[in-house]
């Protein structure tokens, strides 16, 4: 019987998760390519026998007989009469080298004289990149998998994936959208903000930060004037930044963007009426009037971004201030993956209708369109309930979390002002003038506390540092109590003597 020229060695080779994400046989031809390429597997190396290489691993051989015939067709390996399975000689052929040029055959590139811009410079928000494995992460943006409906999600994908769904979602749509996601948003989604709209006065996007990003595109000159709420949303800010200098900070108070002389001049302002990023306070409805009154009289446009408005805990979104606009001056930004999943990334604009065939025309030379097989996923997943559905838990979930992060605070004596909560998923404090939120955050961060500091949301060259926010979107509810007792703790013993 032929045996494997390095049998003891293929146990360790070849590392099999039976719980992972791919099947087993899927797992075993990737770490075979792998393997290959990394080239810990010689030309014409005779692979072991399927029985062999079933036993050394554990598994079923006709896991190991379907793998190789796989590969066998791909051109990884060469099946031989008689002989068994060895590794072709042309797949590794094509390996890329990994020989370094050698020294002065390259000139250098001096790619700062290239950059027209440089976004890497800009002041953004900056995440722990491995913030799961922290004890009491009270970040934003992040969601809690323990609420997401897997098992929904999973089946709704499973349809679309159907024999006849490659059909629709398989094809180039150009510069067009799935049109049963638009009848969604038209007659679900959007309805519930008091918007209406017709189909050809929605695009979709990769979430709203491309929304905002080709509107910037599309309507901000070197010398457009943009308004933005101050604190506001940074994302926002960098984005029109890119095409513009003139931006124009804009107050806010406790009730949200203030009216006054600010607006004037502006061409377009930006604002999040009915959750204020970052402060999440909500514009009462004699601002929003007056400030579309504005809008009419000075001519300037409102770029309305109403994210996180199905988590109110009043239970029911908050009008959108889009649903106020008779003179069309309104453009409504909206997301469907913020609550729902942010990596499912996908956002729409609602706009009239010239607005949106300009828009459209330019997403196609950027992205064509967005993934058309989560589009239909996500079509089916508002027809079948599920999007309602999940938005109730939500709100049930998040009111229940800031109810106890609200009340720890109290008990603990956080010393902190922060806004009442109506909604959402986070909560903006201001802590004491001597407060360094930046010092603060690293110095919990070692207690396995995770906080956001909030200057980066101000455009002011000398931003306030004892602001900061809390999430409790994907911190458990069990954590939120003992995470804000070592907040309080760590936060006295700062305290200047």
């Amino acid at each position: 019987m032929r045996r494997p020229t390095r049998a003891p060695l293929w146990a360790q080779l070849f590392s099999l998760d039976p719980l992972g994400p791919l099947t087993i046989q899927a797992q075993l031809r990737a770490q075979i390519v792998s393997a290959i390429g990394a080239g810990r597997l010689a030309a014409d190396e005779a692979m072991p026998s399927s029985r062999e290489l079933a036993e050394h691993l554990s598994i079923a051989r006709n896991t190991v007989v379907s793998a190789y015939a796989q590969l066998a067709d791909d051109g990884y390996l060469e099946a031989r009469p008689r002989r068994g399975y060895f590794i072709n000689p042309l797949a590794l052929a094509i390996k890329p080298s990994t020989k370094a040029a050698p020294v002065g055959s390259m000139t250098a590139v001096d790619w700062t004289e290239r950059f027209r811009v440089q976004p890497s410079r800009q002041r953004n928000i900056s995440k722990v990149a491995d913030w799961e494995r922290y004890d009491y992460p009270f970040i934003y943006g992040q969601f809690d998998p323990s609420l997401f409906p897997a098992a929904d999600w999973r089946t709704c994908c499973q349809e679309v994936l159907g024999k006849t769904g490659a059909r629709t979602w398989g094809q180039d749509l150009f510069t067009r959208d799935d049109p049963q996601l638009i009848d969604e948003l038209r007659n679900k989604v959007l309805p519930l903000r008091g918007v209406w709209a017709d189909a050809d006065e929605i695009i979709v996007t990769i979430g709203a930060q491309q929304a905002l990003y080709l509107l910037a595109d599309l309507l901000v000159g070197s010398d457009t004037v943009v308004g933005l709420e101050n604190p506001g949303y940074p994302d926002a800010r960098n984005i029109f930044a890119l095409r513009t200098k003139r931006l124009k900070p804009l107050p806010v108070d406790a009730q949200g963007l203030q009216i006054g002389a600010a607006l004037k001049h502006c061409k377009y302002v930006y604002v999040t009426p009915s959750h204020q990023a970052p402060t999440t306070v909500t514009l009462p409805v004699d601002r929003r009037v007056e400030l579309l009154r504005r809008a009419e009289r000075d001519d300037f446009l409102i770029i309305e971004d109403d994210y996180e408005t199905e988590i109110s805990f009043s239970g029911l979104p908050n009008p959108a201030l889009k649903s106020l606009d008779r003179s069309g001056r309104v453009i409504y930004v909206g997301s469907l993956s913020k609550s729902f999943a942010p990596g499912i990334r996908l956002g729409y604009i609602v706009a009239p209708r010239p607005l949106i065939a300009e828009l459209r025309a330019l997403r196609r030379l950027n992205i064509r369109h967005p993934t058309a097989f989560i589009q239909r996923s996500m079509a089916r997943f508002i027809a079948l309930g599920h999007y309602d559905l999940l938005s109730r838990r939500l709100v049930d979930a998040h009111r229940e979390r800031a109810r106890i992060l609200s009340a720890s605070v109290s008990e603990f004596g956080l010393e902190a002002a922060h806004v009442p909560v109506n909604g959402g998923s986070s909560v903006w404090f201001e802590g004491p003038v001597w407060l360094n939120a930046h010092e603060w955050a690293e110095s919990v961060r070692g207690e396995g506390v995770l906080i956001e500091p909030g200057d980066v949301h101000y455009m002011d060259e000398r931003p306030p540092l004892n602001r900061f926010r809390l999430g409790y979107s994907s911190i458990p509810r069990s954590r939120i109590q003992e995470g804000v007792r070592r907040l309080a703790l760590s936060l006295a013993k700062l305290r200047p003597t």
